[in-house]
């Protein structure tokens, strides 16, 4: 599998539909969204900077979110700048990506790319509370 596939990536919170950066998600084409569940990891509501961070959790854990499926041409445009959003090329990074499992609505598991959070050594800092049920639209 080449690192650009597959053209799909889990968004779990200001890249979702009706999030801050989903205009982002869609410059170059809007991508199918389906609603996922990805387990074994946790979302944190990190403050004073307003983002999520999703890390590894209990495998009890789920975290809810789309994915979002793009034509390949579109997808070989929009992963850079997706990229570079969540800070992947940064030193140290803000979030690698990282091929993950989820499962889609009607029971299907799909690998696809998400963002997992690289700084670790801020999640020991005030302001890394748990999103409660794993869904970053319902938060508090």
């Amino acid at each position: 599998m080449s690192p650009e596939s597959p053209p799909r990536v889990f968004v779990y919170g200001t890249l979702r539909p009706g999030g801050r950066n989903a205009a982002l998600a869609a410059r170059f084409g809007p991508p199918q969204a389906q609603a996922a569940t990805l387990s074994g990891f946790r979302l944190l509501h990190l403050s004073p900077e307003n983002y999520p961070a999703l890390v590894p959790g209990e495998p009890g854990e789920r975290v809810r979110g789309e994915v979002l499926t793009y034509a390949p041409e579109v997808w070989a445009r929009v992963l850079p700048l997706l990229d570079a959003l969540e800070g992947v090329g940064e030193t140290p990074p803000l979030y690698h990506r990282q091929r993950v499992t989820v499962v889609l609505a009607p029971g299907e598991a799909e690998e696809v790319w998400t963002y997992v959070y690289a700084r670790t050594a801020r999640l020991a800092l005030p302001g890394a509370a748990p999103v409660p049920g794993g869904d970053w639209v319902q938060r508090p």
